[in-house]
């Protein structure tokens, strides 16, 4: 991640058809997952744009990746996403790609590494930057939205973090044969 390799490669995709293809498939699905949600209260849902967010992070890596972060946001609001549009929403997708990148690209993909990114994008872009952007947009305190977004994320951490270890477990051997990946095998999963 401290390299220019690292950034330069992940730039260099968005020059390549096939990876622009992949970057608009991901970013149609994100659009579409998006609105498959479950509502907690007025700014919390759950949902499963995580899986595919990783997914498209461990292939594009963090330009690419933000950039369809940043694409797959304001495209779906204006594709008819409700609310009001704030810039700071926007933010959170490209951050949440950044440190999937980070873990998940040109690396060896680990259970440990997984449940890492996951930790960080729960507790720091989910919980704090997100209640951050809650408080600018509907004026209640802090702490108000950071304990529902605290006790929303932990409760789903070992969840998504099962279902994160299943699907890509499933995928890299696929994403290896289709040299879109670098990596190797995800560790084993004992208790599959």
């Amino acid at each position: 991640m401290f390299n220019k390799e690292f950034w330069k490669s992940s730039a260099q995709k968005l020059k390549s058809v096939r990876y622009l293809a992949l970057m608009g498939l991901f970013i149609a699905l994100k659009i579409v997952v998006s609105k498959l949600y479950f509502p907690v209260s007025e700014n919390l849902k759950v949902g499963f744009g995580f899986i595919l967010m990783a997914i498209e992070s461990s292939i594009l890596g963090p330009v690419a990746g933000m950039l369809s972060g940043f694409i797959t946001d304001n495209v779906g609001f204006f594709l008819g996403g409700g609310g009001v549009y704030f810039f700071g929403y926007t933010l959170t997708p490209m951050l949440a790609c950044l440190v999937w990148s980070i873990f998940l690209y040109r690396q060896k993909i680990t259970v440990v590494k997984v449940i890492l990114a996951k930790l960080i994008n729960s507790i720091f872009v989910n919980v704090l930057v997100g209640s951050v952007w809650s408080t600018m947009l509907y004026g209640k305190g802090f702490l108000f939205y950071a304990t529902k977004s605290l006790i929303k994320n932990t409760l789903l951490f070992p969840i998504e973090v099962i279902i994160l270890v299943i699907v890509l477990n499933a995928l890299i051997p696929v994403l290896k044969r289709a040299k879109l990946i670098d990596s190797t095998n995800i560790f084993p999963i004992p208790w599959l």
